[in-house]
């Protein structure tokens, strides 16, 4: 099966369309294109994402099935329970929204994903979704303690659907915590589901989970029609969060 080959500002193909399991490599759509905003705005409306290494065109992806994370199905672990409740109590500890873009995607940048070496968040793609920050739809989610950013999380939003990226943690537990603040707001805010966009074993043991590409697309679909949740962290939301059950294993 060819490829498809973009030129910048050719739309992109349908998202089913990828590669499948018998293809050479399952989930990918399409290579070439551009990173401008709308570019990647087109592209998270579509289920689509871009992921490629320095040596590399920039490549499209969509992948069946696709890993999230419905946050009325995160994982509160005993343990991760009691670093929140430690980290709402003590002074100095606090959740930021927006403070740092640029030292959060620079500092995931230098923290390889889960099973990889190197980095796919290249110069290119930090332009990129700085720009896509500046222009209202790219956001991180920051711990502080004492005045030093430890931790966090970036992620794009269109309307209520929210696509996570990369973390980052400089202390233990540093971006579990921005991860349930994420979480936090989200219920607060009736977001139904982040998008993990690959499976692995650190989201799957926080409760994240495969679905169909045809759910997710309809989700996606869904969501992006929606009014977007206000971009701030109140720490009122850690309440609702707490109040679950925690998870049996620690």
């Amino acid at each position: 099966m060819k490829l498809p080959w973009l030129a910048p500002g050719d739309p992109l193909p349908d998202a089913r369309s990828a590669w499948g399991h018998s293809d050479p490599v399952p989930g990918l759509l399409a290579a070439g294109g551009a990173l401008d905003v709308e570019s990647l705005l087109r592209a998270y409306r579509a289920g689509v994402f871009p992921w490629f290494s320095d040596d590399q065109p920039i490549l499209w992806w969509s992948p069946d099935p696709r890993m999230v994370l419905e946050v009325a199905r995160f994982r509160l672990h005993r343990s991760l329970r009691k670093v929140l409740e430690r980290f709402r109590r003590t002074a100095g500890c606090e959740i930021r929204v927006d403070h740092g873009f640029e030292t959060v995607i620079q500092a995931c940048s230098q923290s390889p994903r889960e099973g990889q070496s190197g980095t796919w968040i290249l110069p290119d793609m930090i332009d990129a979704y700085v720009e896509l920050h500046r222009a209202g739809h790219a956001h991180s989610v920051e711990t502080w303690i004492d005045g030093e950013l430890v931790g966090g999380l970036y992620c794009v939003a269109i309307g209520n659907a929210v696509f996570g990226e990369s973390m980052f943690a400089r202390r233990t537990d540093a971006s579990k915590i921005a991860l349930a603040a994420l979480v936090s707001m989200c219920r607060h805010h009736d977001v139904e589901m982040i998008d993990c966009q690959q499976n692995t074993a650190h989201l799957a043991s926080l409760g994240a989970h495969e679905i169909a590409r045809t759910q997710f697309l309809a989700s996606v679909e869904r969501g992006s029609r929606k009014p977007g949740p206000a971009w701030h962290f109140d720490p009122v939301y850690w309440n609702q969060l707490l109040a679950l059950r925690p998870h049996l294993s620690t």
